[in-house]
């Protein structure tokens, strides 16, 4: 039998404007898709159905991460004065070689799947490390939960720790004993996930390529995200005309669906490879800022015609909400503004957009309320943020700007709403 759930709803079907129904009604059937929006009940066809009523709340679409480290949950604000990479050595990869004790990894797992639901984000781009076990697991955290994700055990053999370098043959074998896992439901799947070009041997790249290839997984991985980072692809991969071709030579450039974090320096031909390609950009203004790689120019990018979602990118980023990303977002596009008077910075519809339906769309028809999307939504009761004599629009502005968690009222993932119990210290 259809639901269908009365609020203020907000959303956006294009990347200019938000679509807005005060009291109005988003229906959804047994499958959890939307089959309509309306501002009148009866204009739905939906006689008999049960009526969810969240009064004067907001109701707008979840959240969307497509690019996260649950293994650096626990380093969150950790040596934010360093730059990228003596920050993945001095901390990052540490942190990530405990991960081989599974007991530990479920602690750290628990909390990191509860605090993506306690700020409204329901599904996400997930790396692990390279250990196939707590990978396993983490999996099985999210299916538990009802949220969705794609969850990759990270491939890496090189320029980094011992402990962290895994033999080709060892990563395929563990990614095809992932791939067994029941995944009919589609919520929860595993990515390719090569770290990035420095880590990865051409062996190890060529392996990740061929398995996106012979299984059709989507890929994810990190791409022009800091300077120095840039000149080791260079002397790593001489034969390459940018980093993203380094990545297309092995078919992990959008042979099959790809996103690629960061792209700070993004320009000339990778630009337009990335267009040729449909690679989907993870943008992280937190951890641009923190790790000091740069400024994305998300408005070039934009125009260019790439679509764009937005990245906690825990712990280079020190916030999971994709809230804050949004917020400050708009803030680094207003910097590049400032720095260059060339190109308009982000509208708050864009930025929600980008958080929403460009975000949801890596994991299918996910982040509207337009028919046949599946019904992924959040409940904001923002009654104590003064909201009184503000239009809706300005109401979410708000709450974007000055919310939080606390404000979540429901949370649904695919039509069903989604309960994540406190965890025991």
């Amino acid at each position: 039998m259809k639901k269908v759930y009365k609020g203020n709803i907000l959303f956006t079907k294009e990347k200019d404007r938000f679509e807005i129904l005060g009291n109005g009604y988003v229906a959804v059937d047994d499958n959890g898709r939307v089959t309509g929006v309306a501002k009148d009940l009866a204009a739905l066809d939906c006689d008999g159905a049960e009526v969810r009523d969240f009064g004067d709340c907001l109701l707008i679409p979840a959240m969307n991460d497509l690019h996260v480290h649950a293994s650096q949950y626990r380093n969150q604000g950790l040596a934010m004065d360093l730059e990228l990479l003596p920050w993945l050595t001095r901390y990052t990869f540490p942190e990530e070689t405990r991960y081989a004790d599974t007991q530990y990894a479920e602690r750290m797992y628990r909390r990191f799947v509860r605090d993506l639901w306690r700020f409204g984000t329901m599904r996400a781009c997930v790396f692990a490390t390279i250990h196939t076990e707590s990978t396993r697991l983490l999996m099985r955290l999210f299916k538990e939960a009802g949220m969705g994700a794609f969850v990759g055990k990270v491939g890496m053999n090189r320029n980094c720790p011992e402990a962290l370098k895994e033999p080709v043959e060892e990563m395929v074998s563990g990614y095809e004993s992932l791939l067994k896992e029941d995944t009919a439901s589609g919520l929860v799947r595993p990515i390719i996930t090569p770290r990035f070009i420095p880590s990865c041997t051409r062996e190890m790249l060529q392996a990740c390529g061929e398995l996106a290839a012979k299984y059709q997984c989507p890929v994810q991985s990190h791409l022009s995200e800091n300077k120095a980072e840039i000149m080791m692809v260079r002397e790593l991969e001489p034969e390459s005309t940018c980093y993203g071709d380094a990545y297309d030579r092995y078919g992990l450039f959008g042979q099959t669906p790809t996103v690629m974090a960061h792209c700070v320096w993004t320009e000339g031909e990778e630009l337009e490879l990335m267009q040729r390609r449909g690679v989907t950009v993870a943008h992280c203004p937190t951890s641009n800022f923190n790790v000091a790689s740069g400024m994305a120019p998300i408005r070039t990018l934009l125009n260019a015609g790439l679509r764009i979602g937005l990245g906690s990118d825990i712990s280079g980023g020190h916030d999971l909400s994709i809230f804050r990303m949004m917020v400050y977002a708009i803030q680094v596009s207003k910097m590049h503004y400032q720095q260059h008077h060339t190109q308009a910075f982000l509208t708050l519809s864009e930025a929600f957009w980008m958080a929403t339906k460009v975000g949801g769309s890596f994991f299918g028809r996910v982040g509207s309320f337009e028919p046949g999307y599946e019904f992924d939504a959040l409940v904001i009761d923002d009654s104590d943020l003064n909201h009184s004599n503000y239009s809706l629009l300005e109401r979410l502005e708000r709450y974007i700007y000055l919310g939080d968690d606390r404000h979540i009222r429901h949370r649904f993932c695919r039509g069903k709403e989604i309960e994540v119990k406190e965890l025991r210290s």
